[in-house]
């Protein structure tokens, strides 16, 4: 017996269409993917989402709660009363010790839109705390906090994805979709078929790179200069879109006088990009009919990250593109619901359908949708980087959360300066962890939930181009195992906040879109049946009757007086650069068969065998500096500590800068290295770059 189910890919941002066939077997049900002609992938797939159903019968499958009786001892199964009794329990002992914001959560990107909604109001409504961001934080917050800046509003493509193949010219800056979203290259190939061109800004020569018409190998950290430099440029050649600056945007005249000190030749020696490819390179965007700015993590994960990313905004508003079709600027988000995952409430400052938690209406409208009184509701709290630094803190004089919740997130992984976020995690009264597997960080927990995953349970996803789709149930979740919704419903009980609470993932749409109507995220006409007959509504949809909004901007901006904001930026060093101890770059980025931090795709085979383990991208000309060869065991160390990996000696990086993917914990954990430092704005980590030194792993560590 056969039964078929049409839903989603578990991982990126893309959110591929697939059918999930289950076979019954003498051996039980077996789970295979097949295509699906979706309009976003096109029948398309990559090695990880053909591998998906893996997951699903994986032996490293949790199916019972976990509990240590003392910090020091095991983890022993227990059942599910006895673990969220104690969880309860603790939490209100806890509260009435320390107050409210004692407590914290830390949700994930990868969560559907439901459960994004329902952690945030548990946050609010069930545990009274401030204290609750997510991991989204590391990755899409430079980019949303630039957006709304300019536009008023946050959605990673503001266009539609068949935009792109119609682009004359597409700018890309620190993007890899060849490794980090694969389908999305049939969108750029086709573009490039139709005789359109790509230029790519990266320190390395990636496979996106490769494909390029102009690649940029741009000095990590210097994103920001060569935005205001292609402006420059195009100002010095006529370039620019004067009517539509007139009509549709405020604020141009202090930009000009900004990037009037960006000529080429004092940018080619911040960047260390040739004078002549930025001036070739602002000529193509400058005559091209449709031009495409996309910015992806490289200009985005730095202390800088907001200004990067307004540079580039600013091209797109100068050149007239913003609204119009096959133009525009947009930003590659990355993880599988990281549009929707920051639009309902995970962010600490953060009310459903984008609204914020310190403004009076806003605080309201969700109080009234919640049944709470609005004084009730906290103010915003700690935002990721901040609320990890305070986990276990003994000063007194400052925030210090006791007991963390975790959803969807392996943070013992994932977070820069990962030693201090390990050594918080240790310090906690508490720490429960929901999740599929014994991730790192449920490793370290004092209570693991076990939870069900993508095809066991239904609810809706956002894509990057804001089109909601539904994630089908295709089969059952094993005995003993819970959705995350089921979880926020228990513990509330507990808390005797229960009835605030439904564990229904349809209802809990339903309320989301009441939550969310009138905001700019606006679900409000989005129904489920819709989304299944319609391949996904985008959103903003205020009613029923409202086809969605595929295309944003056409006739104006969500803003007060309805135009596009020009932000004048200056280049900033990052918060470390290279001395005489520490002389290279260190970039961190993904390979094509992982993801995230690899909770999930290193328990796959066929993704493990691929790419086994973490290794160092070096230039051999710096790699013969240091008599290392391709292969070796090679030390890096930062000013946070070290990580130990293989060296592959490749000619497609800058000789001054080394690339360490993120997937892998352990001693080739990326994250042992990178920079905790914050951009003031968006209060995202610098992860795209910081100071390094290379040694050969039998040398003497010094520090």
């Amino acid at each position: 017996m056969e039964s078929r189910t049409e839903t989603h890919c578990p991982y990126c941002a893309f959110q591929c269409g697939m059918t999930l066939v289950r076979e019954e077997t003498a051996d039980g049900p077996r789970l295979t993917v097949h295509s699906r002609d979706f309009p976003t992938n096109r029948g398309g797939l990559c090695r990880k989402g053909w591998t998906a159903a893996d997951l699903l019968t994986s032996p490293e499958r949790l199916t019972t709660p976990l509990m240590r009786d003392r910090k020091d001892g095991p983890l022993r199964p227990v059942l599910w009363d006895a673990a969220l009794d104690r969880i309860a329990g603790t939490i209100r002992a806890t509260q009435e010790a320390h107050g409210p914001a004692a407590v914290g959560v830390f949700g994930g990107g990868g969560m559907t839109n439901e459960k994004s909604y329902a952690l945030g109001k548990f946050a609010r409504v069930g545990l009274g705390t401030p204290n609750i961001d997510y991991n989204g934080r590391f990755c899409m917050a430079s980019a949303a906090a630039a957006g709304i800046k300019a536009f008023g509003l946050d959605r990673g493509l503001p266009f539609p994805l068949e935009d792109i193949e119609k682009a004359d010219v597409i700018l890309l800056v620190g993007g890899n979709p060849a490794e980090s979203l694969p389908v999305m290259m049939q969108y750029f190939e086709e573009q490039k078929r139709r005789g359109g061109r790509l230029i790519v800004v990266d320190p390395r020569l990636t496979p996106t790179a490769a494909l390029a018409s102009l690649h940029l190998q741009i000095t990590p950290g210097t994103d920001g200069a060569l935005g205001n430099g292609l402006l420059n440029v195009l100002i010095q050649q006529g370039h620019l879109d004067l009517d539509y600056i007139a009509r549709r945007t405020t604020g141009f005249d202090e930009v000009r006088r900004t990037v009037a000190a960006y000529w080429p030749d004092r940018v080619e020696r911040i960047t260390g990009i040739p004078a002549t490819r930025i001036t070739e390179a602002a000529r193509m965007l400058g005559t091209a009919k449709s031009v495409m700015i996309l910015t992806a993590r490289g200009p985005e994960q730095q202390s800088s990250g907001v200004d990067n990313t307004l540079s580039f905004i600013n091209l797109a508003l100068a050149l007239g593109q913003v609204g119009k079709p096959h133009g525009g600027f947009g930003t590659l988000t990355g993880q599988g619901n990281g549009q929707g995952g920051r639009e309902h409430g995970q962010k600490a400052d953060q009310l459903p359908g984008y609204r914020k938690l310190d403004n009076p209406e806003h605080r309201a409208h969700a109080a009234a949708i919640w049944g709470v009184e609005e004084s009730s509701l906290p103010m915003p709290g700690l935002s990721a980087c901040e609320l990890l630094a305070a986990l276990g803190r003994a000063d007194p004089e400052l925030p210090s959360i006791r007991v963390l919740l975790v959803m969807a997130s392996n943070i013992a992984v994932s977070a820069p300066d990962v030693s201090r976020v390990q050594r918080g995690l240790r310090a906690l009264d508490l720490l429960v962890v929901s999740d599929i597997f014994l991730s790192e960080t449920a490793a370290m927990a004092d209570i693991v939930l076990p939870i069900s995953q993508w095809a066991e349970e239904e609810g809706t996803m956002t894509n990057m181009e804001g089109r909601v789709q539904l994630r089908r149930r295709a089969t059952c979740q094993p005995d003993g195992v819970r959705t995350d919704l089921q979880v926020i419903k228990a513990i509330a009980d507990r808390l005797g906040r229960g009835a605030y609470f439904s564990d229904d993932p349809r209802a809990v749409f339903e309320e989301l879109r009441r939550a969310s109507a009138g905001g700019v995220a606006d679900y409000a006409g989005i129904t489920w049946e819709r989304v299944a007959t319609e391949d996904g509504v985008f959103w903003p949809c205020p009613d029923t009757g409202h086809a969605g909004t595929p295309r944003l901007f056409a006739e104006s901006f969500p803003t007060p007086n309805g135009k596009a904001r020009f932000n004048p930026v200056n280049h900033r060093a990052s918060a470390e650069e290279p001395d005489q101890f520490y002389p290279l770059y260190l970039t961190t980025g993904r390979v094509l068969s992982q993801y995230q931090s690899g909770a999930q795709t290193r328990r796959v085979a066929a993704l493990t065998d691929a790419e086994p383990g973490a290794f160092v991208e070096i230039h051999p000309g710096m790699a013969r500096n240091h008599g290392i060869r391709n292969g070796d065991r090679v030390r890096l160390v930062t000013r946070r500590g070290d990580a130990t990996l293989t060296a592959r000696l490749v000619t497609t990086i800058r000789m001054d800068t080394v690339f360490v993917p993120f997937h892998w914990g352990g001693e080739g954990c990326a994250n042992l290295l990178t920079n905790p430092a914050l951009d003031p704005v968006s209060r995202i980590p610098e992860f795209k770059v910081c100071a390094v030194r290379v040694e050969r792993a039998d040398a003497t560590l010094r520090h």
